[in-house]
């Protein structure tokens, strides 16, 4: 990477409401995912892995459990002032009220970028599942000299109009924008794909902050992909970089490339924790070189006794006795009792299921609690109505307080 002071802003507020109940007492970052992770600790990971560590998150909807497991999973720099990982609420310094859109949260905290002085700003969300080197993304800005770099993700054509599809001639450079086309436009090189925008940007930060102070002067909505990137195309040497170029140390051959999934449904979520498993899964997690970064656990080794486990991932401190687990995560914390099934199903921490239940396509929420001889999620089994089902029958078991652990649910969701 070329020489290049850059500052991470981290859109962290997402409210997530097509993840409810999941995001019923927590944030769409704070959500957990893959057994030990936030959604958010995705984005972090990249940009620490990339060498940059200079990164404020700014945070809005029920941002407790994401504030403090930031604050437990996420300190660095210490008294070295370019290395932080800093927490931001809504500090309401021009106006009162939440922030008004992504444009508007980055304008809201301007006199953070003008004190860190960086020559280049990151504006990414913090929602996605993905492994992205930025580094390839910030020399490919430097190269084309561009105003702003949008990441972008071909996608099939027959597939795109349900994405925000970014137009491009034969040098990458951005000629339109689209959202959600009913006729998608295809990149010039591969006309069966088109180029869907990840959220993410690369913004030279003297021209960041005239379009932001210009765009909060205005009244309607404030938005980098609604408002600010579409009004730069034509005026502005705004460039995509195409993210299956985009290279990993120690990503395996049987991995899809260019793996990036957004989790806003339940459906979405519970098909990304499947990628996760298997002998050949499509997202590995087991990546020395490019580790996804989480916060410590206390918790004993996972005990396992006389269970048959197949394509599952186990978190520490589970205990597993006399039952079957089949292509499931698992969380920290988890009791299984005897006779229990539990299939394609996503269990985080602290749950409890009873003996002789029987779970199939269920997402559980930290600290539920199955009782004995329930049959949850199967054509003859139906939840009851403390539970959420998806439009495809995926059944979500919600936080709730259980006899005799009450006082873990004191701790953060």
């Amino acid at each position: 990477m070329k020489s290049v002071r850059v500052l991470g802003m981290i859109m962290a507020g997402g409210k997530g409401e097509r993840l409810m109940p999941l995001t019923a007492v927590r944030s769409k970052p704070a959500v957990p995912f893959g057994g030990k992770y936030r959604i958010v600790d995705f984005v972090l990971s990249n940009f620490v892995n990339s060498g940059l560590s200079a990164m404020y998150v700014l945070v809005q909807y029920k941002s407790q459990s994401l504030i403090e497991h930031l604050r437990e999973s996420w300190r660095i720099g210490g008294r070295l002032r370019q290395h932080f990982i800093t927490v931001v609420p809504p500090q309401m310094r021009s106006r009162e009220g939440w922030y008004e859109g992504t444009a508007d949260a980055v304008y809201q905290n301007l006199n953070l970028i003008e004190d860190f002085g960086p020559g280049l700003v990151a504006v990414f969300g913090a929602d996605h599942i993905y492994r992205m080197d930025l580094t390839h993304m910030i020399d490919f800005h430097l190269e084309t000299e561009a105003d702003v770099t949008v990441a972008a993700l071909p996608v099939p054509v027959e597939e795109a109009s349900g994405f925000g599809i970014v137009e491009v001639d034969r040098s990458q450079r951005v000629v339109g924008f689209e959202e959600k086309p009913k006729r998608p436009k295809p990149m010039p090189q591969d006309p069966s794909r088109a180029f869907s925008s990840m959220g993410n940007y690369l913004f030279r930060t003297d021209l960041l902050i005239r379009l932001l102070e210009r765009d909060a002067s205005r009244p309607g909505s404030h938005d980098f992909g609604r408002n600010i990137i579409p009004e730069l195309i034509g005026t502005h040497r705004v460039f995509a970089y195409d993210f299956l170029r985009n290279r990993v140390p120690g990503v395996k051959p049987h991995e899809e490339p260019g793996y990036w999934r957004d989790v806003g449904t339940l459906d979405a979520y519970w098909r990304a924790n499947m990628d996760l498993l298997g002998e050949r899964p499509v997202f590995d997690l087991r990546n020395a070189e490019w580790p996804i970064l989480a916060g410590t656990y206390d918790g004993p080794m996972a005990s396992v006794v006389r269970s048959e486990l197949d394509e599952a991932m186990v978190g520490q401190g589970c205990r597993i006795v006399e039952a079957q687990v089949r292509r499931s995560v698992i969380g920290r914390g988890v009791h299984i009792e005897p006779g229990a099934l539990v299939e394609d199903s996503v269990i985080l921490d602290g749950v409890h299921i009873g003996a002789n239940s029987r779970l199939r396509r269920v997402i559980a929420d930290r600290f539920s609690s199955v009782p004995a001889d329930r049959d949850i999620g199967s054509d003859t089994g139906a939840a009851d109505g403390s539970c959420h089902v998806s439009p495809s029958g995926l059944v979500v078991i919600p936080k709730e307080a259980v006899a005799g652990e009450r006082a873990r649910l004191r701790q953060v969701s």
